[in-house]
C-alpha cells in the first residue's frame, strides 16, 4: 500500500487552479503615498485598500508608533499572558470598550485570529452555528473547528435562519453575521437578526471589521447604527487594520465573555501579542476616528458621487451605501480583463474570482476612502466608461 503524497497533491491542486486561469498572484507594493501606490515601475491610483478613513498614513499615528519603538522597542516579546501584555495594549483595550460601548475588549493579532478564538471557544459538538451564506472565510473556519453543527442560511434571509433554528430546537446556538458584507459591501439586517436570537434564547456575534470606523455618528459601527447594545448582540468583533488604518482586531463584550476568552481562546493564548508600537498607533486612530467626522462624511460623498456617475454609465454596480462598491461583471476571465483595462489607465482594481465569490459572480471590488478626492473619482469613472461593452453592460448583473 502507497501512501499519497501530499506535496504532489498540493501541485496538482495548483495545477487545476492554473488552468481554470484562477491562479492568485502577489503584487510588490513599493511604496505607497496615499491612495497612490508605486509598483512594477508604475505609479497607480489605487480604489482596492480598506483605508476608508485614510489613517494609514496619518502623522499621528506615526509619530505614536515612532515615539512607543523608541521607548520600548519592536516586539512584545511575549503572549499577552506572559509578560506581552504592555500597557498600550491595556489602554487600547479600555479605548475599544468605551467607543464600541461594551463592558471590556480583549486583543487579537488578526481578525481571523479572533474569530476562530471566539467560535472555538463558546461552541462545542452537539452545538448549532447559523451563519450567513456570504460571511467571511474565518466565521465559517472557526464554526467548523469547533466541531459544532454549521447551517448556512440564504444571504440576509431572517426566515430562513428562523427555521434553522426551528430544527435543531434543543441545542445551545450561536448565529454570527458579517456587519458589513466584505464582497457585497452591504448591512445585515442586524435589528431582524438581535429580535430572532432573542426569541430563540441563541447568542448572536457580528464580525464589524468593514463597519467600525465607517458607520455610525462617531464611527461605532454598523451596531451603532442599528441601536444595538451589548445585551442585543453580546460577541462583536472588528479590526484595527481597515478603517483604523493599523493592524490586529478585538473582541468586545461583556466582562464574563472576556474573562472567559481570555482563560480558553487558544489563538489568544498561545501567540504572540501584537507590537505595542501598533497598540499605541492603533488608540490615536481610535480618538480620530470619533473627533475628525469629516472623515466619514468625505467618504459619503465619495461613495454618492461614485454611484450617481455609475448610473449615468449603466454600470452593473450591486446596492452598496458603504465603502466596497462591487461592480459585477459575471465570468472570472472578463473581470481580469477588466482589471488589467483599469490598470493600464493608471488605475488599481482588484478583480474577485471564485472561490472568493461563487462562479457566475465575479466582480471587481472597488473600494473608497476619504483619501480620495472628486478627481480620483472622476479618473475611476471616465476609465469604466472605456471599458468593453460585455463588461459594461447592465445585462451583466
Amino acid at each position: 500500500m502507497t501512501r499519497p503524497d501530499l506535496l504532489q497533491r498540493l501541485a496538482a491542486q495548483r495545477a487545476e487552479r492554473e488552468a481554470a486561469q484562477l491562479l492568485r498572484r502577489l503584487r510588490t507594493v513599493d511604496h505607497a503615498d496615499g491612495p497612490w501606490l508605486e509598483s512594477g515601475g508604475r505609479r497607480l491610483l489605487s480604489f482596492c485598500s480598506n483605508d476608508y478613513l485614510g489613517l494609514a498614513q496619518h502623522p499621528q499615528l506615526i509619530a505614536a508608533f515612532q515615539r512607543t519603538v523608541d521607548a520600548e522597542g519592536v516586539g512584545s516579546t511575549s503572549a499577552h499572558l506572559i509578560c506581552g501584555h504592555r500597557r498600550d495594549h491595556a489602554a487600547l483595550e479600555e479605548a475599544l470598550a468605551a467607543w464600541t460601548g461594551r463592558d471590556r475588549a480583549l486583543l487579537f493579532s488578526t481578525g481571523y485570529m479572533a474569530n476562530l478564538g471566539v467560535l472555538q471557544t463558546l461552541l462545542m459538538r452537539g452545538d448549532l452555528c447559523l451563519q450567513d451564506k456570504l460571511n467571511h472565510a474565518c466565521l465559517l473556519d472557526g464554526a467548523q473547528l469547533s466541531g459544532a453543527e454549521l447551517k448556512r442560511y440564504p444571504h440576509a434571509d431572517v426566515a430562513a435562519a428562523a427555521r434553522q433554528f426551528a430544527s435543531r430546537g434543543e441545542a445551545a446556538a450561536l448565529l454570527a453575521t458579517d456587519g458589513v458584507f466584505s464582497m457585497d459591501g452591504d448591512v445585515a439586517p442586524l435589528r431582524e437578526l438581535a429580535d430572532l436570537c432573542t426569541r430563540e434564547q441563541a447568542t448572536l456575534m457580528v464580525d464589524d471589521a468593514h463597519g467600525l470606523g465607517v458607520l455610525g455618528a462617531d464611527g461605532a459601527g454598523s451596531l451603532s447604527v442599528a441601536g444595538l447594545g451589548q445585551d442585543d448582540v453580546p460577541v462583536l468583533m472588528a479590526t484595527l487594520g481597515k478603517a483604523l488604518g493599523c493592524a490586529g482586531a478585538f473582541v468586545a463584550g461583556s466582562a464574563s465573555l472576556i474573562d472567559g476568552l481570555t482563560q480558553l481562546a487558544r489563538p489568544y493564548i498561545y501567540t504572540t501579542a501584537m507590537p505595542p508600537a501598533v497598540a499605541a498607533a492603533a488608540r490615536v486612530a481610535v480618538q480620530l476616528a470619533q473627533s475628525e467626522t469629516w472623515r466619514r462624511e468625505k467618504l459619503t460623498a465619495n461613495i454618492a458621487r461614485f454611484r450617481r456617475g455609475a448610473a449615468e454609465l449603466g454600470l452593473p454596480l450591486l446596492p452598496s451605501s458603504s465603502a466596497i462598491q462591487p461592480l459585477m461583471l459575471g465570468d472570472a476571465d472578463t473581470a481580469m480583463a477588466a482589471s488589467h483595462h483599469l490598470e493600464q489607465h493608471g488605475l488599481l482594481v482588484g478583480a474577485i474570482r471564485p472561490p472568493t465569490v461563487p462562479a457566475g459572480k465575479a466582480r471587481l471590488r472597488i473600494t473608497l476612502s476619504a483619501a480620495h478626492d472628486d478627481a480620483h473619482v472622476d479618473q475611476l469613472l471616465a476609465a469604466l466608461e472605456t471599458l468593453p461593452a460585455p463588461a459594461a453592460s447592465p445585462r451583466r448583473v
